[in-house]
């Protein structure tokens, strides 16, 4: 009535605990993770400084670069130079978008007990805020 199973099933079973392809620690994925949150606030940071160049800023790209590459085993991000981005969005909302990255990272830093990371996420995240904080006074 039934055909039998002539296959092994594609479904892993708590008893069949080799398989065949790598597995990530959740550090590994922690990591891989912090990574992608630093080199997004890197390339904002980057937009940022093509519009507003200042020294704070470029201490904190070199800096979330640093970070990148130590998460990423050495391999240092892309980066836009500051005089190739071309402006097109405003401010603010480069440093809202910034200050939400900063918060992702910050999380997933400490999660994954990186001080380092989220020290650096912290300051960021302040940084961010208070660059916010004239341009929303100024409007209402």
């Amino acid at each position: 009535m039934y055909e039998p199973i002539r296959g092994k099933s594609v479904h892993s079973t708590v008893a069949d605990s080799a398989s065949d392809f790598p597995h990530r620690s959740r550090e590994e994925e922690l990591d891989i993770q912090l990574a992608g949150h630093l080199a997004a606030l890197l390339a904002v940071t980057d937009e940022l400084r093509a519009q507003e160049p200042s020294q704070d800023l470029d201490t904190a790209a070199d800096r979330l670069a640093e970070q990148v590459a130590r998460l990423r085993g050495g391999h240092a991000p892309v980066r836009v130079p500051a005089t190739a981005a071309v402006p097109a969005s405003c401010p603010g909302a480069l440093h809202r978008r910034a200050h939400t990255l900063a918060g992702r990272a910050l999380v997933v830093a400490a999660s994954r007990a990186d001080t380092a990371s989220a020290i650096l996420a912290a300051e960021r995240m302040d940084a961010h805020r208070a660059s916010l904080e004239p341009r929303e006074l100024a409007s209402r």
